[in-house]
């Protein structure tokens, strides 16, 4: 991948970094060609990474009673990791898998360090995702307890209207912490 093809990337997340970070930045990192159902990280795996997506989408889940619970969804322009095993150094206790043949930049918690300690816009930008990062789960949070089934669904089409073309229904209703059957009986609805 061209540098200015990453600097569009991260440029339409709303983020701004100089030509020399971005050029570091790809020296530094990986591109990753993954194709759909590719596992990133595994439940128990130690993960010292975060994975910017360029093109497709991934998602973070837990395997519970050998159920299978969506927790985070990520698409182009959004990051994701194993946020407990890339801060704290533990065992990962989800997966993460990409939903759909994708391209996504592999960055190692050493090059974000030593990256955001060179360039201030870098640290900026290492700011602004684990600010978005909290807000998206306190408005996740307040989801689950205070929002019918439908609100849930109706405020994921508001954030995502692609996300019923992107993603198995199975992942969304998990997601929204509802049956699939319940997730249908929504969108019949709807139609």
């Amino acid at each position: 991948m061209d540098k200015r093809r990453l600097l569009d990337a991260i440029a339409q997340s709303g983020f701004s970094l100089s030509d020399e970070c971005v050029g570091e930045l790809i020296k530094a990192s990986r591109i990753r060609r993954l194709e759909k159902l590719d596992t990133l990280v595994r439940e128990g795996q130690h993960s010292d990474k975060a994975f910017f997506i360029i093109q497709g989408s991934a998602r973070a889940y837990y395997l519970k009673d050998g159920k299978d619970i969506t927790d985070w969804f990520a698409f182009e322009h959004d990051f994701i990791s194993s946020i407990n095993s890339f801060y704290q150094g533990v065992a990962s206790p989800h997966f993460i898998e990409v939903l759909e043949p994708s391209v996504l930049l592999e960055v190692s918690k050493d090059v974000i360090v030593s990256l955001s300690e060179k360039y201030r816009e870098f640290d900026r930008l290492e700011k602004q995702v684990v600010t978005q990062t909290m807000l998206r789960l306190q408005e996740r949070i307040a989801s689950v307890q205070f929002e019918s089934a439908q609100q849930k669904y109706l405020n994921l089409l508001k954030i995502r209207p692609d996300i019923v073309q992107r993603v198995p229904l199975t992942h969304i209703a998990s997601y929204l912490g509802i049956t699939l059957e319940t997730l249908s009986r929504i969108r019949r609805k709807r139609i």
